[in-house]
């Protein structure tokens, strides 16, 4: 018995390690599931139009944090097909007009970016749209090397899974272009009363024009650096070739 006795001791603390190590295994599978989660993400909403977005979501609760009971969160989505052709390229003229060239990425936007910001001043970005379209709607606000990096690896995946027009569609319904005002139809209601479709080429230049600081600039009053902007966008969207320009890639 005392043999027997031993080997049963020997196993009863055998037996904890064992579970310890398959515990671990199962933690191996966590980037696995990760990474399959955010790819079944992208793909669903290639053919879903979000009823949300993170940074929606984000600043909700910032208005509650600060005990805001006014605040409203205005959101309709409306189709590419149903914005006036003026606000797709006004967006692209303002914040990306490598947009159909690049794969998510605009090397050249980054190295002028690296050099301004070198030389001291204000800080200049280099996001695409695509980034702006992954940060949005799937991250949180911030900046840290994690989320960083989650930028980037949504920003592969919907160059890989969503067409260009997908993608710009997805901005100009996320996009905040006032507090609490997101996308395009909200906007032109907001600010001007009428349906996304009958935006004017001016004001989709100056909805473009605000989106350094949507809370900051109102587009439809204007200040000085607004109007300036929102000339100055025109004219590159002209330059561009206009509507055209989106069509033809």
């Amino acid at each position: 018995m005392g043999a027997a006795g031993e080997q049963h001791k020997v196993e009863a603390v055998a037996a904890p390690p064992r579970r310890r190590r398959w515990h671990w295994k199962r933690l191996l599978w966590l980037p696995v599931l990760l990474v399959a989660f955010s790819c079944l993400q992208v793909l669903v909403l290639r053919f879903i139009d979000p009823p949300v977005s993170t940074v929606m979501l984000w600043r909700y609760g910032e208005a509650l944090g600060e005990a805001d009971w006014s605040y409203r969160l205005h959101y309709q989505w409306r189709d590419l097909d149903q914005m006036a052709p003026s606000l797709p390229i006004s967006l692209v003229a303002a914040e990306d007009q490598r947009f159909p060239d690049h794969n998510g990425f605009d090397l050249q936007a980054i190295e002028k970016a690296r050099d301004h910001n070198a030389k001291g001043g204000r800080l200049r970005g280099a996001s695409t749209i695509s980034q702006q379209v992954a940060k949005n709607l799937f991250l949180w606000q911030g900046r840290s090397w994690i989320r960083k990096g989650l930028e980037v690896w949504y920003t592969v995946l919907i160059e890989a899974l969503w067409p260009k027009e997908r993608i710009l569609e997805m901005y100009a319904n996320i996009a905040e272009f006032g507090d609490g005002v997101y996308g395009a139809q909200a906007a032109a209601q907001t600010f001007w009363g009428k349906d996304a479709a009958r935006l004017s080429p001016s004001e989709s230049a100056r909805l473009a024009a605000v989106l350094p600081a949507p809370r900051r600039y109102n587009a439809a009053k204007p200040g000085p650096y607004v109007q300036r902007r929102a000339a100055w966008i025109q004219r590159q969207a002209r330059q561009l070739g206009g509507a055209a320009y989106l069509s033809e890639e």
